[in-house]
């Protein structure tokens, strides 16, 4: 036989072929993009009148001639992510594009942000001082482990509702993991302790900037509009959180063949005497003050005292600050050199955090200014208003109550399709504040139930670094996660339910 026909007969390997992941939400907001700019091609353009607060008034939506060529069009989506970042509204005409004179329309504010706060978080972290602060508390709680979970829990709940501490908590597992293991838990005792306890803060976000902030941005309200309501949340969200945490945990130390996740080689012969973590120096405890005070001075900073204390038509006090997105940019900055310099990383170390900072948040700000750009085309195009009044005769006669759940369980599949919160905050809050005008409710309630959905689905979300990168450093499989997971996840539906019925009824 001829060399050909050799080649030709000899087996040839098997051929694999690759898996279809799941989409980035880069793709998805692309797709979104594309999706919207050729629906403006069939939805008419169309207005409604505002009123003295820039509310549209229902009944008043008329249509308009449209004005825009495709060639124009075409501009508008090849612009749609520069418009998104840093696009400017003509006051005359509302169109939006990045040569024109007016106001900001971009999220140029929000994206820089997003930067500060990636900058201060890293530079932290750097010190050392916060993974040794969380490795006190567990150790001095480890002969009352069921403290030791609630302590854990309680510190990522407040820290999810202030600051959206979610993909910060991958830096724990290697702590954690073994201290629950020690105390005669399994790898999912961490796991829920960690994703649900950090994941239900984010889901009673407060004041957390990434979510509350951008959405109430977008909604145009204050960001501490509803914080009574969502404060009411935490409090028996957490509750209800932590009591199936610890019943799981209990379960499995009762009964080790009850766990869920399995048990890996050694994991039944680790100790806690050999996992003590090192005595904290005095620059990680000022270290941890500063943060503390940064923090605790961004929530003093944004929330609105004066409408909080008497009521939304009270004027503000002389000592509230009234900051907002420029300044609370500006305070993450100057914090981030100063816990720099105080924890005793020098200028070269110092900077070099900075700029990983940046870059390791800079994809979370680009998801921001993807979905400003689709914002962007459909004011462009005018068909929002359109949109707004073909969902204007589903809320008519609706009650509040029933409203309220509703726009719960219409963001849930959204939160599915776009994780980040920001971006999804930026895409649906155009589009779902201006219905709560309509079914006379707070646009603040708008924004809870908005929160609420995208804060539950992503508690199991497979596109989250938060859940996927999780059980991974834990060793856990997804689908055994899932089934730990799913049955709180029941439970707090029920409660976020109740709650928004509860807050529309009371208005």
């Amino acid at each position: 036989m001829s060399g050909t026909e050799t080649a030709e007969a000899a087996p040839k390997p098997a051929q694999h072929k690759k898996k279809r992941g799941f989409p980035s939400t880069y793709t998805i907001l692309a797709g979104v993009t594309l999706a919207v700019w050729l629906a403006a091609f069939v939805i008419p353009p169309g207005a409604y009148r505002m009123d003295d607060k820039g509310h549209p008034i229902a009944g008043s939506y008329h249509r308009l001639d449209q004005t825009k060529n495709f060639v124009e069009r075409l501009r508008d989506l090849f612009l749609a992510p520069v418009n998104g970042l840093y696009g400017i509204e003509d006051g005359k005409t509302g169109q939006v594009a990045p040569d024109l004179s007016g106001s900001l329309y971009g999220a140029a504010a929000v994206f820089l942000f997003v930067l500060a706060v990636g900058a201060f978080i890293t530079v932290a972290f750097a010190t050392g001082a916060l993974d040794s602060g969380i490795g006190r508390l567990a150790y001095k709680l480890r002969k009352r482990s069921f403290l030791l979970i609630v302590g854990i829990m309680v510190v990522f709940a407040v820290a999810g509702t202030v600051e959206g501490f979610a993909e910060e908590t991958l830096g724990f597992y290697a702590l954690l993991v073994p201290l629950t293991l020690a105390l005669g838990y399994d790898r999912m005792t961490a796991v829920g302790a960690i994703i649900a306890g950090a994941g239900v803060g984010v889901l009673c976000s407060t004041v957390n900037p990434f979510a509350t902030g951008t959405a109430s941005s977008a909604a145009g309200i204050a960001i501490g509009d509803g914080i009574v309501l969502r404060l009411a949340m935490l409090v028996v969200l957490t509750i209800a959180t932590v009591g199936y945490v610890l019943w799981y945990a209990r379960r499995v130390k009762a009964d080790p063949g009850k766990s869920w996740s399995g048990w890996q080689p050694g994991d039944q012969d680790v100790k806690p005497e050999d996992h003590e973590p090192d005595p904290m120096t005095r620059r990680q405890v000022l270290v941890l003050w500063l943060v503390g005070i940064t923090f605790a001075f961004m929530i003093f900073a944004i929330i609105p005292w004066g409408t909080v204390i008497k009521g939304p038509d009270a004027s503000k006090y002389p000592w509230e600050l009234d900051w907002y997105f420029p300044e609370l940019t500006a305070l993450f900055l100057v914090g981030a050199i100063v816990v720099g310099l105080c924890g005793g990383l020098g200028e070269a170390k110092m900077s070099e955090q900075i700029g990983k900072g940046f870059s390791d948040f800079v994809g979370a700000g680009f998801v921001i200014v993807l979905a400003r750009g689709v914002t962007v085309i459909m004011n462009n195009t005018q068909i929002t208003s359109t949109v707004l009044h073909a969902l204007e005769g589903v809320v008519t006669g609706t009650s509040s109550a029933v409203f309220a759940v509703a726009v719960f369980l219409v963001n849930i599949p959204l939160a599915f399709l776009i994780p980040s919160t920001s971006g999804h905050a930026t895409l649906a809050m155009p589009i779902m504040a201006p219905l709560a005008d309509f079914a006379n409710v707070p646009r603040s309630l708008v924004v809870t139930a908005w929160q609420s959905a995208s804060g539950w689905a992503n508690l199991v979300t497979p596109t989250t670094a938060v859940v996927t990168g999780g059980i991974a450093l834990a060793k856990v499989r997804y689908d055994r996660y899932v089934k730990f997971i799913v049955p709180l996840m029941a439970i707090l539906f029920v409660l976020i339910c109740v709650f928004l019925a509860i807050a529309a009824w009371i208005g």
